[in-house]
């Protein structure tokens, strides 16, 4: 998604009135907390916040007419290529799938289509949906295009306690909460929300005084005046997630970067973008509710929480070695040439490959326990030194 100088459209009156409700609701909140709360928490609540955050309101988000296009709702190749590395590991687990953060429900559709035809169909597909509106569309898509795989489907609220086969997260890790710290001559410094005089969202910074954050931001040498992100909530997530699997795979894929690029010099602000209407702004106290808020993934958190839990990395590539490992331009071959279908999807797997796009920014990792490598989607390209 790029930048644009092109004004955002605004929003109909309701959704208007709903956005205030919630820029209402994280006002008193700062207030409450004494005139400042950390920016991950303004995050949480600005994207997660019950019936008005950006993911648990209803507000269309996927595809031609919502925010912003995930690969998914691009090209099914997508889900069927991404199945042939799930049929691997149900191949070696004979367990079953956990997605987070569904969406639309079009990759679990695509994924189980493409496990049927491999013969490595699960048992039960899990979904961790914490928005009620999605899962009505995702149930809705699945009663229109496949009832045949309802009765395979398993809602839930919360991570399982135990958890065999494949744990799957397809741009979910870049909405979680970040921290953004600012680096000064002092020291780093956490940089939060707080008012201005008219009640209007401003950035402050706070000290740091104690914690993991603080020994996170430490530990990262960046120059004075340098912004940026540290994902702790992304590192809580991974060492859950591991803590649960008994005997399988976490795949994560999502825009990001090794430590080493993440905190490069030149990147001087961070990684933290505001998407709405199909563009990108630098906003993020644009119309809370109506503005997803995103932030790239360091990568090697992801690895060092992984093996602190006790899994083996089993790859970490971009996107376009991925895809390909796993046969996407065979599966693009297989649909009849210069045909409109052809045509499509040769679009959408130029977007999926190629490197200004979601090809190098987009990155795969795999994390372990009990399962032999290598895995089919790292076996060429597989960039885990860098990490």
């Amino acid at each position: 998604m790029m930048q644009s100088s092109t004004p955002l459209p605004e929003p109909d009156a309701e959704a208007l009135k709903a956005s205030q409700r919630l820029a209402a609701l994280i006002r008193a909140e700062i207030a409450a907390a004494g005139g400042w709360i950390p920016f991950a928490r303004y995050m949480e609540l600005a994207l997660y916040a019950p019936g008005l955050g950006y993911y648990s309101a209803g507000a269309r988000k996927f595809g031609a007419g919502g925010d912003f296009f995930t690969a998914p709702e691009l090209t099914p190749l997508f889900g069927q290529a991404l199945a042939r590395q799930a049929a691997q590991v149900l191949a070696q687990t004979g367990g079953d799938i956990l997605e987070l953060g569904p969406g639309s429900g079009r990759l679990a559709l695509d994924l189980l289509d493409a496990l049927a035809a491999l013969g490595q169909l699960p048992e039960r597909y899990f979904l961790l949906e914490v928005s009620t509106d999605l899962r009505e569309r995702q149930r809705a898509l699945f009663a229109q295009a496949a009832p045949q795989w309802l009765s395979r489907l398993v809602w839930l609220d919360t991570l399982p306690e135990g958890f065999t086969g494949l744990i799957l997260a397809n741009e979910v890790l870049d909405a979680l909460p970040v921290h953004r710290i600012h680096w000064t001559n002092t020291g780093p410094v956490e940089q939060g929300v707080g008012l201005d005089a008219a009640g209007g969202f401003v950035w402050q910074d706070r000290p740091l005084l104690q914690g993991p954050l603080l020994e996170a931001a430490r530990a990262i040498a960046a120059p004075p005046g340098y912004v940026s992100e540290i994902g702790l909530a992304v590192r809580g997530l991974v060492t859950s997630l591991a803590e649960r699997i008994v005997h399988g795979v976490l795949l994560f894929l999502d825009y990001g970067f090794p430590r080493q690029e993440y905190y490069h010099p030149q990147r001087t602000g961070g990684t933290l973008m505001a998407h709405r209407a199909q563009r990108a702004h630098a906003d993020p106290f644009d119309l809370p509710g109506l503005t997803d808020l995103t932030a790239h993934v360091d990568f090697t958190a992801v690895a060092e929480a992984g093996h602190a839990a006790g899994l083996q990395l089993l790859g970490y590539t971009d996107q376009a070695s991925f895809l390909l490992n796993c046969g996407l331009l065979d599966l693009l071959a297989g649909i009849a040439p210069a045909t409109p279908a052809y045509y499509r999807a040769a679009a959408a797997v130029q977007r999926l490959l190629q490197p200004a796009e979601m090809g190098e920014l987009v990155k795969a990792i795999a994390l372990g326990r009990g399962v032999a490598g290598p895995l089919l989607g790292f076996a060429r390209g597989d960039r885990s030194a860098r990490l």
